[in-house]
């Protein structure tokens, strides 16, 4: 079966007309970062016409650090919601949340952003649920959380953005992680095929990122992006000398998907 190991079905039906008749059968991780988002997400879990199954993911994103800058805001319901969320057992993984400091606007956030982090990675701790992590320009970020990363059930690092070293790394402090990879490793974008080719191949997992990380000549990306991402991380991996065919790359990729979120 296709797994997404991240995906955001609410603004995915925003942009794709036929998307309530969508019958392509997919295991998806599927983040919200409001009530409203986790409604429309909870609502298609339970959609049984539906060939999609959905685990439901709650957090508050870093960039939204820029929307909540002041103290006991929205951004202090959000992380109460996600408590009662993960206390009531309704989240499956708290994600997507982490580190976003891509330009100057998100730098300035940082200390926010750090406040936020801890305290969903506090939340994810107490529960004993996965994580699924946003990193960009913030790897720094992620190694002096490695300590507590290690403790996590599970670490799933969205469009993987490091190196292959970095990676290891995290592996070899004890870090739990699956590194997911989307449409970038069709984009040439060099670092994340290495880091795809390389990786153990129990730590490798696929998304779409859905609908926010297209293919060249696309508007968006979707859950038929999968076998070609598929196929383009079983040449990878061919070409590095760790091959892999595309019906056994699907099956490993879903047993990944199983081990990390438990599901």
């Amino acid at each position: 079966m296709l797994t997404d190991a991240h995906c955001h079905p609410q603004d995915l039906s925003r942009v794709y007309n036929e998307f309530e008749k969508e019958r392509l059968s997919v295991k998806a991780a599927a983040s919200a970062c409001d009530m409203e988002e986790f409604s429309f997400n909870e609502k298609m879990a339970h959609n049984t016409a539906s060939c999609n199954t959905l685990l439901l993911c709650f957090a508050a994103h870093p960039q939204l650090a820029a929307k909540f800058p002041a103290p006991r805001t929205g951004m202090e319901t959000m992380l109460q919601t996600l408590d009662t969320l993960a206390a009531q057992g309704h989240i499956a993984a708290v994600g997507e949340f982490g580190f976003d400091l891509y330009n100057a606007a998100f730098r300035e956030t940082e200390a926010i952003q750090d406040t936020i982090f801890a305290s969903q990675l506090e939340t994810a701790l107490r529960y004993s649920l996965p994580v699924i992590l946003h990193v960009r320009r913030a790897m720094h970020k992620i190694f002096a959380a490695s300590k507590t990363l290690a403790k996590c059930k599970a670490v799933v690092f969205h469009s993987w953005p490091g190196a292959y070293e970095e990676a290891r790394s995290l592996l070899g402090r004890g870090v739990n992680a699956w590194f997911s990879f989307g449409n970038a490793i069709l984009l040439n974008h060099k670092q994340a095929q290495r880091s795809c080719a390389l990786l153990p191949a129990d730590r490798l997992l696929t998304e779409t990122d859905a609908p926010y990380q297209p293919r060249r000549g696309q508007k968006y990306s979707h859950w038929h992006d999968l076998p070609l991402i598929l196929q383009a991380a079983s040449s990878l991996r061919g070409e590095a000398g760790n091959s892999i065919d595309m019906k056994d790359m699907e099956s490993l990729i879903e047993t990944n998907f199983y081990n990390a979120f438990g599901k």
